[in-house]
């Protein structure tokens, strides 16, 4: 278990905060760098697919041509003539288009009206003044056959680019998440590894003032004061190492959760080993079920078979069959214009018949097919390499067990034989240089216990 207590001036964290885990990582995700890009790819990924999704319902469009005028010099050849031809138009568009996901066929509905106007001056006009207003409305529908559905191949290509891109976010959140614990471990260890060495200045300041009066009462030789003197000038030079190590390793921390190197942090956290029991082989299938990496890989076959899908329709023998219906409608007085319309009714079937390609169709899915397979393999190593990963962890926490049992008993024996020796040492019996291997001792045992819990 692990708790922080975080002081920052200046920085949107309040005051003095409890930094939890949890609050690290909200700090690291506004700030990593690394996961604001991973956002962005997910919120260019989700609106491409609502994009799509938009594009799959009814579009509605107007197009305006509100005024168009000409007036040219043209030659009859039949009257060998040359005439002055003055003509404009007016009209307009509206349209609805609706594609169809399931055939990705097409269905439009289109409404066409127009008024045209014409003035010739030559003398063999019959009619040198002609103006027709005219409304063309007719529904189409148009259907692709004997190829694949494009529009639903894009659109599931573009769901899997969404869920690929939101499985590399919760990736990158957790690596994230692991890094924080990692680092906000370490530099808890190195604020043990002060504390340790501060203890361990202590006791050896307080063996030097042991020394100096012994030696001053002439109870002890004078390189007994030396030796002493030795013993704590290391301590202090441990404590200044073990300062700055910490120090570096908070500059650390403050970078990876985004935090200004100026702010002033301090950690305080205790750490308790709860052994668990883990059960290999359910471990193993719960990860084979749920690993984020195995689904990654799987959507990369699911894209390598749409890439053989594309790659067989190269060249493909394909058509298309479109029919329509429409009324159409004319006159040269508006409020006639719909007295008389005419059934516009129309059918058509097309073929697109490849004869000679030199190969290029044969080469192209044999490409995709290397790719599709490529991407099973890489499929089957990741379960592998999951399984193995899992077994191999599995064992480390086992053995990470036993260490921390040997590292509890350690630190006791060399907290009792340190105590022992402490005394005989202060009754004449021990050196200063005896005494410090026994400090020592303790002061590593402590270490290798508190590093062996962070393992676990």
């Amino acid at each position: 278990m692990l708790t922080g207590i975080l002081w920052m001036g200046g920085v949107s964290l309040m005051g003095q905060a409890l930094l939890t885990m949890d609050r690290a990582l909200e700090v690291a995700e506004v700030n990593s760098p690394d996961m604001k890009q991973t956002e962005l790819a997910l919120v260019r990924s989700q609106e491409r697919l609502n994009a799509q999704r938009a594009r799959l319902k009814s579009q509605f469009s107007i197009t305006l041509d509100p005024f168009e005028y000409e007036k040219t010099n043209r030659f009859d050849q039949q009257t060998s003539e040359w005439y002055l031809n003055e003509s404009a138009s007016t009209g307009g568009t509206f349209a609805i288009n609706q594609r169809i996901l399931p055939t990705d066929g097409q269905l439009m509905l289109v409404n066409r009206f127009s008024y045209n106007y014409s003035l010739t001056e030559s003398a063999y006009a019959a009619n040198p003044l002609s103006e027709i207003y005219n409304n063309n409305l007719y529904l189409q529908f148009s259907q692709p056959i004997f190829t694949y559905n494009r529009t639903k191949m894009e659109t599931e290509t573009l769901e899997l680019e969404y869920e690929s891109a939101l499985l590399r976010y919760l990736i990158m959140r957790l690596a994230l998440e692991g890094n924080v614990a990692q680092q906000f471990y370490a530099v808890y260890s190195n604020q043990m590894r002060l504390e340790i060495a501060s203890e361990e200045l202590t006791s050896n300041q307080e063996s030097y003032n042991i020394i100096r009066n012994k030696v001053e009462g002439g109870l002890l030789a004078l390189e007994e004061l030396y030796q002493a003197e030795v013993n704590l000038a290391s301590s202090q030079s441990s404590v200044f190492n073990a300062e700055l190590t910490m120090q570096n390793s908070l500059d650390q921390f403050k970078v990876l959760i985004g935090l200004p190197l100026d702010t002033s942090l301090m950690i305080a956290a205790e750490i308790m080993a709860d052994t668990v029991p883990v059960n290999q082989e359910l471990a193993i299938t719960h990860a084979l079920q749920n690993r984020m990496e195995l689904r990654e890989r799987e959507i990369d076959m699911e894209n390598a078979q749409f890439g053989l899908t594309q790659a067989e329709a190269t060249n493909e023998f394909a058509g298309s069959i479109s029919a329509s219906f429409g009324v159409q409608a004319y006159d040269e007085i508006f409020t006639n214009m719909f007295k008389n319309p005419t059934n516009t009714p129309a059918i058509g079937i097309s073929f697109d018949i490849p004869l000679f390609d030199w190969g290029e169709r044969k080469s192209t899915i044999k490409a995709a097919e290397a790719s599709l397979q490529s991407s099973q393999l890489q499929y089957q190593v990741e379960r592998i390499d999951i399984e193995v990963g899992i077994r191999s962890l599995i064992r480390n926490l086992k053995n990470l067990e036993i260490q921390i049992q040997i590292q509890q008993k350690t630190v006791k024996n060399a907290q009792l034989a340190y105590d022992i020796n402490l005394e005989r040492y202060r009754n004449g019996d021990l050196t200063s240089l005896d005494l410090g291997i026994y400090q020592n001792q303790l002061s590593q045992a402590k270490m290798d216990l508190t590093n062996a819990i962070i393992d676990y």
